[in-house]
Order: C-alpha cells, then structure tokens, then sequence
C-alpha cells in the first residue's frame, strides 16, 4: 500500500490521524446513504413495472379500438372527427428532493373541454372509436407518472453508481493510504525515540566515567 509523502512528525501524525477519523465518518455515512438509495431505488423499479404494465393493457386497448375503428370508418372521417380536440393537457415540471438528488415531479391540468371527451358528433363515428378516445384520456396521466418514475429511477441509478465509486475510493484506497502512512510515521517516531534513548544513556554513562575518572585521579 502507498504511504503519502508527509513528513514523519508528531504534528504531522496528529493531522493524518484527525483525517483518517473524518474519512472513515464519510464513509460510514456514504454507505447508510448509499443503502437508502438503493432501497429506494428497488421500490422505484417495482413501482415502475406495475404502471408500466398498466399503460401497455390500456394502450393496446386503444390500439385495439382504433384498428376497428379505421376499419368501419373511411379514413378522411376518421381524420375529420379526430382534428379539432376539445381537450388540451398542460404539464408542469417541478423538481423534488429525494436524498440529495433533484427529481423531477410532472404535474398536469386539463385546459379546454374537461369533461367532454369527444370532439366530434356520434352521428357519423362507431363505438370502438368513443371507446378508444375514452381509453386514451384515462392512460395520459399514467403515461405522465411513469416518464417521472423513470426519470427518477436514472437519476437516482446515477447517484447511486456516484456514491458506489466515493465508498471504495475511501474504503479501498483513501482509508488504507492513511492507515499505512500513520503506521508508518509511529514506527519512525518510536525508531527515532529509541535512538534519543540509548543516545543519552550513551551519555549519561560517559558523563558517570568521566565522574569517576575524576575522583580517582583527586
């Protein structure tokens, strides 16, 4: 494992020791986030797979009619009946915090004819075509929710692989750099005591011989 290029003082020691103890705090936090998210995440899936199974049987109910229908009716009535719709739908994009990420929220309001669906007389148009129009109107909004649900689920799929790539930098190269670099600066500060130590009683014993080479020579 790399040691930093640091100087091997006490000073020195006490920061890296103060930095090892803020990395291993951010990487305990990344991880109960990253665990959030991914929680989050799966019951975004789930979500996601139901309403999208919903639009796919409600969309090919409205295929369905409007197949039939084409086939009752000539194309230019179809086309007529269909080229002036009473129903308008405006959407507004919101944005929402979820863990730190900025989600979107669609929020919808029908403008014009709410309420009366079909923008044409019954005079001339089949059933399967009123059926479909009806079916089109009730899948919109789930088609809204789903576009958020799966833009959520690759927002938050982002910040998962993000907050993923932050734990192992800390976890697998960070932490272990500063591990090995505190090792490494304590053994040289426990070497270089050790050669204080027999330094001075190196000194000490040749101040005692000194003492005592006076006092025979008195």
């Amino acid at each position: 494992m790399a040691v930093l290029p640091v100087n091997p003082t006490r000073m020195e020691l006490t920061r890296l020791k103060r930095r090892l103890q803020t990395s291993m705090r951010g990487h305990s936090l990344l991880k109960d986030k990253r665990d959030d998210l991914m929680k989050k995440f799966l019951e975004l899936v789930r979500q996601n797979k139901e309403l999208r199974e919903q639009v796919e049987e409600k969309m090919m109910d409205v295929y369905e009619g409007f197949a039939i229908a084409s086939a009752v009716m000539s194309p230019a009535m179809l086309e007529e009946a269909l080229m002036l719709p009473k129903d308008r739908v405006e959407v507004e994009i919101g944005s929402a915090n979820m863990m730190s990420v900025q989600v979107p929220v669609f929020t919808f309001t029908h403008t014009g004819g709410q309420g009366d669906l079909y923008p044409y007389g019954f005079a001339f148009t089949s059933g399967e075509l009123d059926d479909s129009v009806a079916a089109l109107s009730q899948v919109l909004p789930l088609l809204l929710q789903l576009a958020e649900k799966e833009k959520t689920a690759q927002l938050l799929a982002e910040e998962i692989e993000k907050t993923r790539r932050r734990v192992n930098a800390l976890e697998y190269v960070q932490i272990p750099t500063l591990q090995e670099t505190i090792r490494s600066i304590a053994s040289k500060l426990e070497e270089n005591e050790r050669s204080n130590t027999a330094r001075l009683m190196k000194i000490k014993d040749m101040m005692i011989a000194e003492a005592r080479a006076k006092e025979q020579s008195a």
